[in-house]
């Protein structure tokens, strides 16, 4: 038996902030970066919250949010007593708040009636799912947390938001929802409704990353990027994914990677060892293929993987994206040092489970040795 829920109210396309002009006489907490604290996106947020509310910001956010950082949320979240919370950012603000929003109800502190998120990059797809990862920096690992409870109740896709965003931050946010898309796509958890959602999020990636990254100002690429990235999320939320973002999460714990980037990386080398030793992933890659535009419906499977390797590699190059681990400084010496951990933690991650192919230790090991 599967089970497929979309739990999340999607508000999405031009204007879609002014819903929060619905809500009045509220206690309203906002959780985003220090960055985003004082910025453009930051007025126009609160130009559509009506000032009969009571609005309070918590900006002490970091990339690969930590413990320390959610602790220290519901700590102020005990003494706030919120009504609202609204997640502003990316997935580093929507991830803590998360964080703090699961650890906080379940130790009865806050009293939070809605959960809103609003994402300002198109990556994570964290507005839609039951997924946050914390990282603990002593052990260098990434911990992805999976609970219904911290499913956002409503998310606010608003693209305006995202014309600013740098171009080789759209490039690694857009490549994770790439990745988010296709891993979903072949996953064992997948299904009909996970892999309708990942085809079409797929799609949009195809036809609007590289737009986005040479052009942020067009709305329509954008729009296109920012459905990509909750479509996807949809999808493996449901589906789970697969040792690429386990694989990725280790690599960013241990080198400080961003985590598009890593999952960038591995993309092309996952692909073609899962499609090598699995008949069903091989198919489903062809099928993707093909449905997306990239091969033709007469292309064999092993002509329409080439096909789709080549665009990936190609949207790589388009971005100026690094493709191993030397060209963002981290050499053959420091991974070596630290190989054996960074198996043993991909094992343990929790997208390991549904990867099509199962892996051994010396398996994971080969697809990291691509990317040194």
């Amino acid at each position: 038996m599967a089970v497929f829920q979309v739990k999340t109210t999607t508000v999405h396309g031009e204007d879609s902030l002014s819903y929060l002009k619905e809500i009045q006489q509220k206690n309203i907490w906002i959780i985003c970066d220090p960055f985003l604290a004082n910025s453009d996106g930051m007025k126009l947020l609160m130009e559509n919250i009506d000032c009969s509310n009571l609005i309070t910001v918590f900006s002490d956010i970091i990339p690969d949010p930590p413990i320390e950082k959610v602790v220290k949320g519901m700590i102020e979240a005990s003494v706030i007593k919120a009504e609202i919370m609204i997640a502003f950012g990316g997935g580093s603000a929507i991830d803590t708040a998360k964080g703090i929003y699961y650890f906080s109800n379940k130790l009865n502190i806050t009293s939070i009636e809605q959960f809103i998120a609003v994402p300002t990059t198109s990556g994570t797809g964290s507005e839609v799912t039951q997924v946050t990862v914390i990282t603990d920096p002593d052990s260098k690992i990434k911990y992805p947390l999976f609970d219904e409870a911290i499913v956002p109740d409503v998310a606010i896709l608003d693209p305006v938001l995202c014309l600013t965003v740098p171009p080789h931050i759209t490039a690694n946010t857009g490549m994770d929802v790439l990745v988010h898309g296709i891993e979903a796509y072949v996953s064992t958890g997948a299904t009909n409704y996970t892999d309708a959602l990942a085809e079409k999020s797929i799609y949009l990636t195809f036809n609007h990353l590289v737009a986005c990254h040479e052009n942020g100002l067009n709305l329509k690429d954008r729009n296109g990027m920012h459905d990509a990235s909750a479509l996807a999320g949809m999808a493996f939320n449901c589906s789970n994914l697969g040792i690429n973002h386990s694989i990725a999460h280790q690599l960013g714990a241990q080198f400080k990677i961003p985590h598009g980037l890593a999952n960038a990386m591995l993309l092309v080398p996952v692909i073609q060892f899962n499609a090598k030793h699995s008949p069903k992933a091989e198919k489903k890659y062809a099928h993707l293929a093909r449905v997306t535009g990239v091969a033709a419906t007469t292309d064999c499977n092993k002509v329409a993987i080439n096909l789709l390797c080549q665009k990936i590699t190609a949207m790589i190059d388009k971005m100026n994206l690094a493709k191993t681990l030397k060209e963002v400084g981290v050499t053959k010496e420091q991974v070596l040092a630290v190989i054996g951990e960074i198996v043993e933690n991909t094992l343990n991650d929790t997208c390991f489970a549904t990867n099509p192919v199962k892996l051994t230790k010396a398996d994971i090991a080969g697809i990291i040795a691509t990317v040194i």
